[in-house]
């Protein structure tokens, strides 16, 4: 490993980890669960009420902020902590997978993926020296390497392909990466697919070039949720345990509190955001759907016991109101609950391996879950 360690790793409790992740805007305290701002912010959120949510650190998205509004403008504008305010640690994607999932309109080479704009047709080439260059340009305190994700289900053949020229793309995109100043980090990201010896030789080859921290991606992509934890099972121990340890792209407060039990430190996905724009959310009753009219007379809030003053404060009856009139305040208020509902739930969890509790915590979430929301009125 010929790289400086950021990571702190203070506690463990069976395979679930609690750490310190130092950037240079900032403690991340994990296991950690950061929103997506996608394109440069947090739909139906402000992010004073991300920050106030609990959350340490926050997810941009290279592949729309390179288009629009360009990487140079926001490094002239001061980079992207400035330019959106948030001003707090950040991680941005490659924005590889953003142009694998447009199939149409891309074409994969060993030097760059080549493919067109969504916003204007124009076309454009994302190489992995470009993409470091945009993530850069962008001030991003964690920077991912380039990489090919493969949709499963899919041959081994294509799977393996995908894998090695990830590998080689790792290895072009650490060159890239050296003139980044101190405190800054790049991680590699592990393929594979569902295939165990390709994660293995994958988690390997990253590991012997050396990288501040690693990801596992090519999951929470259509397969089922045992695949999903039948990978981490096989990737997470082969990695090295001093480095953080992120899965992208993931997922459910059950996927989490899984790969958490599995030896995962980070998390992201856009789940909070995007399903409290369609009347749903995440509360410890599990998710709630603010459409049923079960809630039209019901006075009652989301969780009277719940930390954050909207979930506390505000009747069933009028958020299923703002729902089923489409008031953008129906979809603003139940992103900023989902995202505290996360948030609530990562603290619980660091502070259960901290005091060797996190299989009482699972159980109990689990249980909780389990029963269900509340009895109508």
């Amino acid at each position: 490993m010929n790289l400086p360690n950021h990571f702190e790793l203070l506690a463990t409790d069976g395979a679930a980890r609690t750490g310190r992740l130092t950037t240079p805007h900032g403690v991340v305290r994990t296991p950690a669960f950061m929103p997506v701002g996608t394109a440069g912010a947090m739909k139906g959120m402000h992010w004073r009420e991300v920050r106030d949510a609990g959350a340490d650190i926050v997810l941009g998205n290279t592949y729309h902020l390179m288009l629009r509004p360009g990487a140079e403008r926001i490094a002239g504008l001061g980079g992207l902590q400035r330019f959106t305010g948030w001003g707090g640690p950040m991680l941005t994607d490659s924005g590889g997978f953003q142009v694998m999932s447009l199939s149409e309109l891309r074409k994969v080479t060993e030097k760059a993926v080549t493919f067109r704009s969504h916003i204007d047709g124009a076309k454009v080439e994302l190489s992995p020296e470009r993409s470091i260059e945009v993530q850069r340009l962008l001030g991003s305190d964690i920077a991912m390497q380039m990489d090919e994700c493969v949709r499963l289900p899919a041959e081994r053949a294509d799977i393996e392909r995908a894998m090695q020229l990830s590998l080689r793309w790792a290895e072009r995109s650490k060159r890239a990466f050296e003139s980044a100043p101190d405190g800054y980090m790049l991680f590699g990201i592990v393929q594979g697919g569902d295939i165990p010896d390709l994660r293995h030789a994958s988690a390997r080859g990253l590991t012997d070039i050396g990288f501040h921290g690693y990801a596992i991606g090519g999951l929470a992509v259509g397969e089922p949720q045992a695949v999903m934890l039948s990978m981490i099972e096989e990737t997470a121990p082969a990695l090295p345990s001093d480095r953080p340890r992120y899965l992208m792209g993931v997922g459910t407060p059950e996927d989490i509190l899984e790969a958490v039990a599995r030896g995962v430190d980070m998390f992201d996905c856009v789940m909070p955001t995007r399903n409290g724009r369609h009347g749903m959310a995440f509360t410890r009753f599990g998710q709630i759907n603010l459409r049923n009219a079960r809630h039209i007379d019901d006075p009652r809030p989301l969780d009277e016991e719940s930390t954050w003053p909207a979930a506390r404060n505000t009747s069933r009856a009028y958020l299923h109101h703002l729902v089923r009139a489409g008031e953008t305040l129906g979809a603003m208020l139940l992103s900023e609950i989902n995202v505290a509902y996360y948030q609530e739930l990562m603290q619980g969890i660091r502070d259960a391996v901290a005091n060797g509790t996190f299989e009482e915590f699972k159980t109990k979430t689990r249980a909780g879950w389990a029963r269900g929301d509340i009895a109508p009125r």
